[in-house]
């Protein structure tokens, strides 16, 4: 099993209410092992944080627990019950947005309740809402061609709200814009993780990403991957945003991170 600990200086107990469980997953692509008895908790109303090297399989087993891959061996658990496929439960932002090119924005943010037969003007609704949470009113009626890919992103994660799943996953979403935006988007993750009371599966590659918006992080090691570490960087957490990246401890975590990684790093 993983080990699990605070970095640093951190406090406090790890949580034990599980949203998702994964337990002694493997997943094979016929000869090649990509996951090899991989055992995780993601606490209910956290984010958790998937780190590791290029190829290691954060996004094999991001997809395994969205029921969009089979494991070869193991089982996957989700408030309870055992995943066998895509679910309502669980939602999607992909790092290449995955926008309908045919549609505005609010018939992208609202076409998952439109797939489950909510009424129209219910669904606006909905979709408006949560298309002001990302800070997108006034573009409602504008078509992705016409948006940045800053906001391209912020449309699939209202898209990904707006159907109310319990558990979301994301794959790299803020990899394809700008460091700016992508500083925004952390700071924006981070007060959705407080307000929106659901269990956040991340992945990425940025040590520092990981630190600063997680309140734990699994470290993945190379193929045949398996957990390494399970890391709670919570210490800080309470601290204004703001200040975070200058936090001593926020900087002995990354550097702790980076210590575990660099065997690994091309």
């Amino acid at each position: 099993m993983p080990q699990t600990k605070p970095a640093a200086a951190s406090s406090g107990a790890v949580p034990l209410d599980s949203a998702v469980s994964v337990r002694n997953v493997s997943k094979n692509y016929g000869a090649v092992e990509a996951l090899k008895n991989l055992s995780l908790e993601f606490p209910r109303g956290e984010l958790t944080s998937l780190l590791g090297p290029s190829g290691c399989g954060k996004t094999t087993l991001l997809k395994i627990i969205g029921g969009l891959l089979e494991p070869s061996a193991g089982e996957i658990e989700v408030n309870g019950k055992t995943v066998s496929g895509p679910g309502p439960d669980r939602a999607f932002v992909f790092q290449d947005f995955a926008l309908l090119p045919w549609a505005n924005v609010i018939r992208n943010v609202s076409f998952g309740l439109e797939l489950r037969g909510v009424p129209k003007s219910e669904r606006e609704a909905i979709a408006e809402k949560y298309i002001g949470n990302v800070g997108l009113s006034g573009f409602e009626k504008s078509y992705p061609h016409e948006l940045s890919g800053g906001m391209r992103q912020r449309v699939g994660l209202a898209r990904a709200l707006s159907v109310d799943s319990k558990v979301l996953l994301l794959d790299e979403p803020f990899s394809a814009v700008d460091e700016q935006n992508r500083r925004k988007f952390q700071e924006d993750l981070l007060a959705l993780v407080r307000n929106e009371n659901k269990t956040f599966i991340f992945v990425t590659h940025s040590i520092e990403e990981a630190v600063y918006v997680s309140d734990q992080i699994a470290i993945l090691l190379p193929r045949p991957s398996r957990v390494s570490e399970v890391i709670r960087p919570s210490g800080f957490r309470e601290k204004d945003v703001e200040n975070i990246r200058r936090d001593p401890e926020y900087l002995d975590i990354v550097d702790q991170i980076w210590s575990s990684l660099r065997t690994y790093a091309e």
